[in-house]
């Protein structure tokens, strides 16, 4: 055991590099998949059926379909129709697509939850659709959507490892690479284990956080131990997802 530690020591750098692609492909990823829910969103949202139809096919396409077949298709079958991504580029469609997908019906959702009241509030202003959207509607969608969409950073997160199957060198290569060698798979599993619990652990705190100062633009005023308390809701919900 003193042994495997040792190796895992000396390989220290090795992972930190791993780890550098696995962060950058989970941001890079994240920006897409918030970018693609935002406007499928709103497009699903619409009262034009073409638009509505094709936000709709492409959000049941990438829902519907495997994020491991996705990533295969764009990094091995799509070269063949004469069109190569680099590995990082194509986990990043991947994740970006089949997450921006599910994130579309949070941003819908969300929208959809916001009282009546308040639209008639906004329509009552006499506000245009962009400002009601802008002024009132969305700060307070914004508020509902950031706890699903925490669930869905993590389980973006935890879906990188996939990424070493297109030869990406992120921290899971680098750990399957160390145990080819002849290195401990308890020894090399747990490390990663420990690495992927505080990385969800850091950004779920981000968003806890984010969630504080969006309701606090609220007038929702909610102290830093409310931090906790939202982390504790967030894991509730988490664990409720994954049972439907």
């Amino acid at each position: 055991m003193t042994d495997d530690l040792s190796t895992l020591l000396a390989n220290s750098g090795n992972f930190l590099s791993g780890l550098q692609i696995t962060l950058l492909a989970t941001v890079l990823g994240a920006l897409l998949m918030f970018l693609l829910s935002v406007v499928l969103g709103l497009m699903a949202r619409s009262h034009k059926l073409l638009v509505r139809g094709s936000a709709r096919t492409v959000i049941e396409f990438f829902r519907g379909t495997s994020l491991l077949v996705q990533l295969w298709w764009l990094f091995y079958a799509l070269p063949l129709l004469g069109l190569k991504f680099e590995p990082l580029l194509c986990g990043v469609l991947a994740l970006g697509l089949n997450y921006g997908a599910y994130g579309a019906e949070v941003v819908r959702g969300s929208i959809n939850a916001v009282p009546p009241p308040q639209w008639e509030a906004a329509i009552a202003l006499n506000l245009s659709r962009w400002r009601r959207m802008r002024r009132i509607i969305w700060p307070q969608a914004v508020a509902l959507m950031i706890p699903s969409f925490n669930n869905l950073f993590i389980q973006l997160l935890k879906s990188t490892p996939l990424l070493f199957t297109i030869t990406l060198t992120d921290v899971m290569f680098v750990g399957e690479s160390l145990r080819l060698a002849g290195g401990d798979e308890a020894v090399i599993y747990t490390a990663l284990l420990l690495m992927y619990l505080v990385l969800t652990y850091a950004f779920t705190l981000l968003f806890s956080v984010a969630e504080i100062r969006a309701n606090k633009r609220l007038g929702r005023h909610e102290g830093l131990g409310s931090v906790f308390r939202s982390m504790r809701t967030t894991r509730a919900a988490d664990e409720e997802a994954r049972t439907v």
